[in-house]
Parts: C-alpha cells; structure tokens; sequence
C-alpha cells in the first residue's frame, strides 16, 4: 500500500512539475499566435474550392475569401474556438481580415512577381501563412446530424506548425443532441476536449522555446560564378565556414545534407524563435543575417534569398 500511495504522490508532483514549467515559460516570453482556418475537407464538401496553378501543374485548393464571404457559420464558429483559445493563453490572428489585407496587395504582388516568379510562386495557403506569421494553424471540420430531438455536431480539430507544416495536436468528437445554432453546438463539443488538445500545443510551444523552431536552409551558386563552395578564403573552405556560421547562430544539433562545391543543405535546423527585438524569426529573416555576413570582407558576395514559406529559405551566392 505504501508503494502505491508513494507512486501516487511522485505522479502529483510530476504533474504540478509539468505545468510549473508551462507557467515559467508563458511568463517569460511572448504567447503563442494561432490562426484558424477551415480544413481542406470542410472547403471541399462545400465546394469552396478553386484551381490553382503550380508551375503548369493543376492543384485544387480552398478558397478561403469564398468561404469567408459565402458561409454564415464558419465565421461564427471560427470565432467560437478563438474565445476558447484566448482564454487559454494563446494570442488569435484572425485569419479572414489577414486575407482581406493580401487582397488588398494583389496587384502590388502581381508586379512584383513579373520580375521573380519563382520568389512567389506559393498556394493562397503560403501566402497567408507568410502574411500572418503565427505559430500554430488549426483547421477545424465539422458536421451536423440531425434528428427528431435536435441537431449533433461532430467535429475534427487539428493543430500544425506554421513553419514545418507538422501536425502537432488533435482533438475530434461530438456533441450532445441539443437545438442551439451550430456555432454554439460546436463550441460545446470542442469544449468538452479542448483541455488535451491545449495540453498538445503548449508542450509544442514550450519545445520550441527552449530547443528553437526548426527551418531548413539551402545553399547554392549560380554556374556561372567564379567561385564555389570549395573556394578557400583565410585557408578554409566557404563551405566549412558556412557551417561554422551556421553551429553558432543556431540552437543544438542540426543535420547536413548534400555538401558539395555546387550546393549545401542543412535540415532540421533549429534557430531563435524571437529575434533580438522580440518579433517572431522565420528562415527568410534567419538567411539574411548569414547573407549579411557574406557580403563584408572578405567575401563580398552577391547573394540572392528565395523563401519557401516561413520554414525554408534558398541562398544563391554569385548574383540575383
């Protein structure tokens, strides 16, 4: 008996361990931004979807201003689950007046993108993701049955980093039978398990506080520069001291792939989530700082930066 009540007490204090941790980090630093956004099954069983055309491939994606503007739910159920998030330490980006803002810039985009496609050649998804810069996506699908004694709402919730696009939380169930508006039937389901699916996305926050947010930087030359990676500067090759550069402005272990003269990869890159004046760090801004160091002496590269998304970033040395 005294074995089992021990086990019992050395849980308790783990448990007040764990969330003394999350209490320690949320004070001390910025909370974590969410973005909500209907999931791409919800668009598609309501038919907001659009074509969207990948480098001549053609892919389906959501229309999210259509939804937005065309269903009378989504926005009151998105606004829902972003009171509940709110009470719960995260910070909401509201996702449909981001979009509205990207409308806006269109054709200032468009006229940017004659000169490099390629810098913005991104779904409407990567657009926004770039323009909101928030920590987490949620998606949230739902469905409504109905019966003779009201309506049941089931749900699907799912929580992704913004910057790898890797699932982090889920939550999923369904809601009694009741004859409320879906926005607050839904908001009952979610209700009765948000408390794991919070759990999941704090621990994700608190990881990458600690051990950073993870990115993947690529280094290339043009073919026509008159150095490589192999190119020897103070007796030591550009590539060895990239990776330098790279160990000390980075937080833990990272993995390099493909090191050559031509190209050189580094995966699972973990940097600073906040730079040095407190706004969030993607992998565009964290390749400028090393482009900066490669345009002083003695290098004074010419380098060009291609962004893929908020997680990876191109560097091309030799011109732009």
């Amino acid at each position: 008996m005294m074995d089992i009540k021990s086990n019992k007490f050395f849980l308790i204090i783990c448990l007040i361990a764990i969330q003394w941790q999350f209490n320690i980090f949320f004070s001390q630093a910025k909370t974590p931004t969410i973005m909500i956004l209907p999931s791409d099954n919800w668009c598609q069983q309501r038919y907001f979807m659009t074509n969207y055309s990948n480098q001549g491939i053609n892919q389906k994606v959501p229309n999210y201003k259509k939804a937005f503007q065309e269903d009378t739910e989504l926005p009151q159920v998105i606004s829902k689950i972003g009171e509940l998030m709110t009470d719960r330490g995260f910070e909401l980006i509201d996702a449909e007046q981001e979009i509205k803002a990207i409308e806006a810039r269109t054709a200032e985009d468009n006229m940017t993108r004659s000169k490099s496609n390629s810098e913005f050649n991104q779904t409407p998804l990567q657009i926004l993701k770039n323009k909101a810069k928030a920590d987490i996506l949620i998606q949230i699908w739902w469905n409504v049955t109905k019966t003779k004694k009201g309506n049941i709402i089931s749900f699907d919730l799912k929580a992704f980093d913004a910057y790898t696009s890797v699932q982090i939380g889920s939550s999923s169930g369904h809601s009694t039978k009741g004859k409320e508006i879906v926005p607050i039937l839904v908001e009952k389901a979610i209700l009765k398990n948000i408390d794991p699916f919070v759990k999941q996305l704090k621990q994700h926050f608190v990881d990458i506080l600690k051990n950073g947010r993870e990115i993947r930087l690529t280094i290339r030359t043009w073919e026509n520069w008159k150095y490589d990676l192999e190119s020897e500067f103070n007796d030591e090759e550009l590539r060895y001291i990239i990776y330098s550069w790279v160990e000390n402005h980075s937080k833990g272990t990272f993995n390099q792939r493909n090191s050559s003269e031509y190209r050189s990869e580094y995966e699972k890159l973990r940097i600073p989530i906040y730079d040095d004046k407190g706004s969030a760090l993607d992998a565009e801004q964290y390749a400028r700082k090393l482009v900066k160091f490669l345009k002083k002496e003695p290098f004074n590269f010419i380098c060009k930066i291609i962004p893929r998304g908020l997680g990876e970033a191109i560097i091309i040395l030799g011109e732009k």
